[in-house]
C-alpha cells in the first residue's frame, strides 16, 4: 500500500543518502500539492540563536536550524500556539507554521511564548511538482506520520532513529544502521 504523500507528513531520508544536504534528516512536509512540495529540516541545529539572527529581535533563547538548501536567507518558525499567533497555518495536529511576525515579537516579549514552544529555520526544502513522489519511488525517503513531539521534544541527534523505530519493523533495523557502510 502506498501512502498518500501530503503535508503534515515527516520525510526520513534513506540511510545512505549522500546529498549532505539531507543525510540522516527528518524532514517535516508542511506543503504539497500539484505546484509542488515544501518543508524543513528538523534535526540540523546550526549553533546560532534566534535573537543573534535578526537584529530587533527580543531576547529569546531558540536555537536556528537549518531548514533546507532553498531561500538560505530567509526565516520561517513552526510552533505549537497556533491559537495565539494569528495568520497562521495548521500543518498537523499541533504543529503550525509561520503567523504575524509583530505578534510573534510581542508574544515572545511578554513570554507568552517559550523556547520549547516554537523552532526557527534558516532556508527550507522544496520540490517541484512530481520531484518528491519521484524521488520517495526510488526510495530515497521512508514516509512516517508526524508527531509534534519530534519538533518540540525530541532531541535533534536523536530524530532520525526515533522516528525510524517509531515506523517499527524493519526500520527499526535500518534505524541502527551507521552512518558509514564501512563500520559494518
Amino acid at each position: 500500500m502506498v501512502e498518500e504523500v501530503r503535508g503534515g507528513k515527516v520525510l526520513l531520508a534513506e540511510p545512505f543518502m549522500l546529498d549532505p544536504n539531507f543525510k540522516r534528516t527528518a524532514v517535516l512536509l508542511c506543503e504539497h500539492n500539484k505546484e509542488g512540495s515544501l518543508g524543513f529540516i528538523m534535526n540540523k541545529p546550526l549553533n546560532m540563536r534566534i535573537d543573534e539572527l535578526i537584529e530587533d529581535f527580543p531576547e529569546f533563547d531558540a536555537e536556528v536550524f537549518f531548514g533546507g538548501p532553498v531561500q538560505t536567507d530567509t526565516v520561517h518558525y513552526i510552533h505549537n500556539v497556533g491559537n495565539l499567533l494569528e495568520d497562521s497555518t495548521k500543518v498537523t495536529h499541533g504543529v503550525y507554521l509561520g503567523g504575524n511576525f509583530e505578534k510573534l515579537k510581542f508574544l515572545i516579549s511578554s513570554q507568552l511564548i517559550q523556547p520549547a514552544n516554537i523552532r526557527f529555520f534558516l532556508g527550507y526544502s522544496g520540490w517541484t511538482e512530481g520531484q518528491l513522489g519521484d524521488e520517495i519511488a526510488y526510495g530515497s525517503w521512508v514516509m512516517v506520520d508526524m508527531d509534534a513531539n519530534y519538533l518540540f521534544k525530541t532531541k535533534p541527534d536523536d530524530l532520525w532513529r526515533q522516528a525510524m523505530h517509531n515506523k517499527g519493523d524493519a526500520y527499526s533495523v535500518i534505524a541502527e544502521m551507521p552512518e558509514s557502510s564501512n563500520l559494518n
